[in-house]
């Protein structure tokens, strides 16, 4: 069984003590290039989601960056990057971004990757959420008609979460409407080589 990756928490320097980010970085791979691959990802993805949240902007208030680990087994990393920011107005805003690879070849997953080819993987996981969304009563900006095919995800441990970004789908007060969905409800369609197909033996 792959072992867990071993995950080091770093702080980038920034002169206000009211901007913090801190960000994770992979450690201890047996191969090197991998390890880089993983953590370019990681700094690069950050870095795009530090300039749309105003880190360098001059009228930046208040950040926080975070990350939370989704799954870490199986030779399967998904991860969550948060970051919150402030400028001013009536509150301020937060962006997730998640990330998953293979820690054995450094791959970064879409969300294609992980369903065989023609599977139609958008309609089901679609069909699922809109399911849910009635049965949560979620109110939403405009009737929800169907995932986009890069839609924001990660994996943890027996399910794969879907997830929409604040205002993608529901005004700010409901948050990030997340979708939980088990995987073995996904059995017929995934991709007997990507990351879902591994996770199955816990299911």
């Amino acid at each position: 069984m792959d072992l867990p990756v071993s995950i080091v928490t770093k702080r980038l320097p920034h002169a206000s003590e009211d901007v913090k980010v801190y960000y994770p970085v992979v450690t201890q791979l047996p191969n090197l290039n991998v390890q880089s691959t993983i953590n370019y990802a990681i700094i690069t993805t950050l870095n795009k989601i530090l300039v749309e949240r105003s880190f360098y902007d001059k009228d930046l208030v208040e950040l926080l960056a975070y990350f939370e680990l989704k799954n870490n087994q199986r030779g399967i990393l998904s991860l969550n990057l948060i970051v919150y920011s402030f400028t001013g107005g009536a509150h301020g805003m937060t962006t997730i971004k998640s990330l998953t690879f293979d820690t054995k070849t450094g791959k970064q997953y879409e969300l294609k990757d992980l369903f065989k080819k023609g599977s139609d993987y958008e309609k089901k996981l679609s069909d699922i959420i809109n399911q849910r969304i009635k049965d949560w009563n979620i109110q939403l900006l405009e009737p929800f008609t169907e995932i986009r095919s890069d839609q924001d995800f990660y994996i943890a441990d027996t399910s794969l979460v879907i997830y929409f970004q604040l205002y993608e789908i529901t005004a700010y007060v409901w948050g990030f409407p997340y979708f939980p969905i088990p995987i073995k409800d996904l059995a017929d369609i995934i991709n007997p080589d990507g990351p879902l197909d591994r996770m199955m033996a816990f299911t």
